[in-house]
């Protein structure tokens, strides 16, 4: 890959669909979530976590939101300063399918990698630039399940004063992007985790994308209806 990029995970969340558990910290496949999310962003330069530190991220650089908990907007505040490298992967610590593959895709979708292959049968409808975004299987945008350029995300934040990521980063029009084996799948519940546990979907090279928003609604990580504030 050879254009550089940092990783923020966000893993600061109060998990309580989960009645209150680490959630980062639950396993899937032998090994934590936020474990496996920071494997997907192997590639990453700098690797920064806005949550409580953990031992099994050596590298990692930690941060707090404040106060601790109070979303994805004052995590991504106390992250973004740490990321020097002209892109950057914002994920979500919860994530068990994401695979470097898919963090790839979403870097050459948004035009980091202009030298890169996305995957065979790619289409991208858009003019690449602030960045991409996975979409779910309802076409639906998944905030932290993306790539950004990250001297827009600094702008964007700068001048921003709501919570709500979407009304932050849907107005910077990313590159959607569909990939198979659900990457954007996240574990809010005893039922998601139950069935990340089951087994891990294969990923095949199958991409759509396009640029614009696709719903207005600021609540959408999945297919199935749900409620989740300020995503």
């Amino acid at each position: 890959m050879s254009a550089r990029y940092d990783a923020c995970v966000l893993a600061g969340g109060r998990a309580s669909r989960l009645g209150g558990q680490d959630k980062p910290a639950l396993q899937v496949s032998g090994r934590p979530l936020i474990e496996s999310v920071a494997a997907a962003a192997a590639d990453a330069g700098r690797l920064i976590v806005v949550g409580p530190d953990r031992p099994g991220l050596p590298h990692a650089i930690f941060r707090r939101e404040d106060p601790p908990g109070g979303g994805p907007v004052p995590a991504l505040r106390a992250g973004l300063p740490e990321v020097d490298a002209p892109w950057v992967a914002l994920l979500a610590a919860d994530l068990p399918f994401l695979t470097a593959e898919h963090v790839s895709a979403l870097l050459v979708a948004a035009g980091g990698d202009m030298t890169g292959d996305m995957t065979e049968g790619a289409a991208v409808d858009g003019e690449a630039g602030a960045g991409a975004v996975l979409i779910d299987d309802g076409g639906r945008e998944q905030w932290l399940a993306g790539v950004w350029r990250t001297a827009v995300l600094v702008r964007a934040l700068a001048g921003y004063e709501g919570r709500s990521l979407h009304g932050l980063l849907a107005p910077l029009s990313p590159v959607k992007l569909h990939l198979t084996g659900e990457p954007w799948f996240d574990c809010d519940t005893t039922d998601d985790l139950q069935r990340a546990r089951s087994g891990e979907p294969g990923f095949r090279a199958e991409v759509r994308a396009s640029s614009g928003s696709r719903e207005n609604g600021e609540n959408a990580r999945r297919p199935r209806p749900r409620t989740r504030s300020e995503s």
